[in-house]
C-alpha cells in the first residue's frame, strides 16, 4: 500500500518524496514534508509550495482528502482505494504483503553452537532471530540460504571425549572420579556414553588415546539432539558446514594471506595484522606449536563463504563475540574480498524468570537452562514470540509464568485471541468469504476504515523489520493490530447488525494480516481458543 501511494505521489509531483505516518490518524494516513525540501530551489515558503502542490491532487480517486498543514501535505486515503486493496488481498491470500523476487543472494549463518551439548536458552535467541529473519526476507523476495557452522575442531572437542569418559566411569561404572576444573556435564553425556560403550566396548572409556575418537563420534549424537531441539522450534537449516572439514584448506588460505603481506612471525607464533583494519591488537593465527587457532578456523570459513556466489553475508553471533568482528573483517580484506558485504548481528543474553524469581537450572542440564526444557514448558509459539519482542542486540528478561496467562498480559494469547475471535464471528454469523467478497466500503464508518488501513500496513512493517534486522517491529505491529480488532469488536455490534457483512469484510483483512504476520515469525495462528 505505502509503495503504491508513494509512487503515485511522486509521479504526480514529478519529484521524490518522503512519506511519514502521522501519529494522530485524524490528520491523515500519510504526510510528506516535500515542500520544505523544495523551498530553496523554488525560492518560496514551504507553506506556499504545499498550497500549490495540493491542487495537483484534485478529484484523485486514491484520496478522500489532501490538505496542506503548516507546510506539510497530508493525505487521507479513500474508501474506494482501500476497498480495492482489500479485494485484491482477500482474493490472493497467499500473496498478501509478498514482494517479487529480488536479484540478491544472502548467506545467513546463525546458532553455530559448539556440538558439545544441547542448546541452552541463550542459543535459542539467535536461532529464533535468524529463522524469522530468513522467513521474512524470503517473503520479501530475497534469495536466502541458511547455514549452521559446526565448531567441531579445537580443545572443546578434546574436552567432550574426556567428559563422556568421566560420566561413564562415575555414573555407569560407579567409580570414584576426580573431575578437572573444566568439563561438560549433563544427563545427555550418560546417553552418549551408553551408545559409545555398546558400539566400541568398555575399554575405550579408559583409553586416553581414543578420546578424540569418542569426541567425534559423540559430536554426531549431540548434533542429532541439536537438530531435533531446533526442529521442535520450527527451525531447519539449508546447510551444515564442519569446521574440521575446512582445516585441510588452511595451507592454501595461509598462502593467500602471506602473498598479501598480512602475516608476520613473532615468538614462534604467526600473527594477523588485524590492527590495519581497526582491531586493537594483532591476533595469533598459528600457535608456537604449529596448530592454527580458533581465529584461523573463522578465516578459513569466511574464505569458504566468499568463494561462494553471494551478494551479502549475515552472521548472528553471541554478544561475547563482539571483539571478533574487526579481526574477521580484517582477514576478509586481506583475502582480497569486500568486508562491507559481511554484516554481524549480535545477540545479547537472556534473563529467565519464573514467578518473579530467577529460573532454576535443572540438575539434568548440568549448569545451563536447556532450550528444550523451556520449549516444552511454554510451547514453541510463546517462546518464539517473546524472543522477538526485543531487538537481538538488547538484553531480554521475561517471566515464563506470564506466558501462561490467558489475558492481554500474555501477548501471544492476546493476538491469537483476536484471530480466533474473528474466525468464530464468521462461524456464528453463518457467513463465508463468498458472501462478503463483493461488499462495498462506501458507507463504512471511520473506525472501520482505520482498521482496514492498519491491517494493510503489514507489507511496510515487514520491509522495515527486515531492513533494520528488527523483528520487534512485527511483534509490536501484531499486538497493536490485535488491540484494534478487540476495540472495534467491543464498540461495534457485528452479528445481526445492518453493517454485519461490511464489518466481517473489515475483520477478514485484519485476520489475514495477523495470520501472515504470525506465520513469518514461525507461529501458526489459532482458529479456536
Amino acid at each position: 500500500m505505502q509503495n503504491l501511494v508513494k509512487e503515485f505521489i511522486e509521479k504526480t509531483l514529478e519529484t521524490s518524496v518522503v512519506l511519514e505516518k502521522p501519529k494522530d490518524i485524524s490528520f491523515g494516513h500519510y504526510a510528506t514534508p516535500v515542500a520544505f525540501s523544495l523551498a530553496k530551489e523554488l525560492k518560496k515558503s514551504p507553506m506556499a509550495i504545499a498550497d500549490e502542490l495540493v491542487l495537483k491532487f484534485e478529484n484523485c480517486p486514491m484520496f478522500e482528502k489532501v490538505e496542506a498543514v503548516k507546510g506539510f501535505i497530508n493525505f487521507k486515503l479513500s474508501a474506494s482505494f482501500l476497498q480495492s486493496l482489500v479485494d485484491t488481498a482477500l482474493l490472493n491470500r497467499d500473496d498478501f504483503a509478498k514482494q517479487d523476487k529480488k536479484n540478491e543472494k544472502i548467506l545467513l549463518e546463525y546458532v553455530s553452537a559448539n556440538p558439545t551439548g544441547p542448546l541452552h536458552i541463550g542459543h535459542a535467541r539467535g536461532a529464533i532471530a535468524g529463522d524469522s529473519l530468513a522467513r521474512v526476507g524470503r517473503y520479501l523476495g530475497f534469495d536466502i540460504t541458511t547455514e549452521y557452522y559446526i565448531n567441531d575442531a579445537g580443545a572443546q572437542m578434546d574436552l567432550l571425549g574426556l567428559s563422556v569418559s568421566l560420566a561413564a566411569r562415575d555414573f555407569i561404572f560407579n567409580e570414584d572420579v576426580t573431575y578437572p576444573e573444566t568439563y561438560y556435564r549433563g544427563d545427555y553425556l550418560l546417553d552418549i556414553a551408553n551408545v559409545v560403550i555398546e558400539k566400541f566396548g568398555k575399554e575405550i572409556i579408559y583409553d586416553e588415546s581414543k578420546f578424540k575418537d569418542i569426541a567425534f563420534f559423540s559430536k554426531d549424537l549431540v548434533m542429532d539432539i541439536i537438530i531435533k531441539d531446533l526442529k521442535d522450534l520450527g527451525i531447519e537449516f539449508d546447510n551444515f558446514v564442519s569446521e574440521k572439514s575446512l582445516y585441510s584448506s588452511w595451507d592454501n588460505t595461509k598462502e593467500v594471506l602471506e602473498e598479501n603481506g598480512s602475516l608476520y612471525e613473532k615468538d614462534e607464533k604467526i600473527y594477523l595484522k588485524s590492527t590495519a583494519y581497526g582491531d586493537d591488537s594483532d591476533r595469533v593465527v598459528v600457535r608456537d606449536n604449529g596448530i592454527p587457532t580458533y581465529l584461523a578456523g573463522d578465516i578459513i570459513y569466511h574464505k569458504n563463504k566468499y568463494d561462494r556466489p553471494f551478494d551479502k553475508y549475515i552472521n548472528i553471533w553471541g554478544a561475547d563475540h563482539h571483539g571478533y568482528i574487526p579481526r574477521v573483517k580484517a582477514a576478509i580484506e586481506f583475502l582480497g574480498n569486500d568486508s562491507s558485504k559481511l554484516e554481524v548481528i549480535l545477540s545479547q543474553m537472556v534473563q529467565l524468570l519464573k514467578g518473579g524469581e530467577p529460573y532454576k537450572m535443572s540438575k539434568r542440564a548440568g549448569n545451563v537452562i536447556l532450550m528444550s526444557d523451556i520449549t516444552e514448558e511454554i510451547g514453541p509459539d510463546a517462546l518464539r514470540f517473546i524472543f522477538l519482542t526485543r531487538k537481538s542486540d538488547t538484553h531480554l528478561e521475561f517471566d515464563i509464568d506470564m506466558l501462561k496467562n490467558q489475558d492481554s498480559s500474555n501477548p501471544i494469547f492476546y493476538i491469537n485471541y483476536a484471530h480466533a475471535r474473528i474466525n468464530q464471528v464468521f462461524v456464528k454469523a453463518g457467513i463465508t468469504f463468498e458472501d462478503i467478497k463483493d461488499i462495498s466500503f462506501d458507507n463504512l464508518n471511520e473506525d472501520g476504515l482505520n482498521l482496514v488501513y492498519e491491517s494493510l500496513l503489514l507489507e511496510s512493517i515487514l520491509n522495515e523489520a527486515f531492513s533494520k534486522r528488527d523483528m520487534q517491529k512485527i511483534t509490536e505491529y501484531l499486538y497493536s493490530l490485535a488491540s484494534s480488532v478487540h476495540k472495534f469488536y467491543n464498540e461495534h455490534k457485528v452479528i445481526g447488525s445492518d453493517e454485519q457483512n461490511t464489518y466481517l469484510k473489515v475483520l477478514s483483512i485484519a485476520s489475514l494480516s495477523i495470520n501472515v504476520g504470525l506465520s513469518l515469525l514461525g507461529i501458526k495462528a489459532k482458529e479456536i481458543m
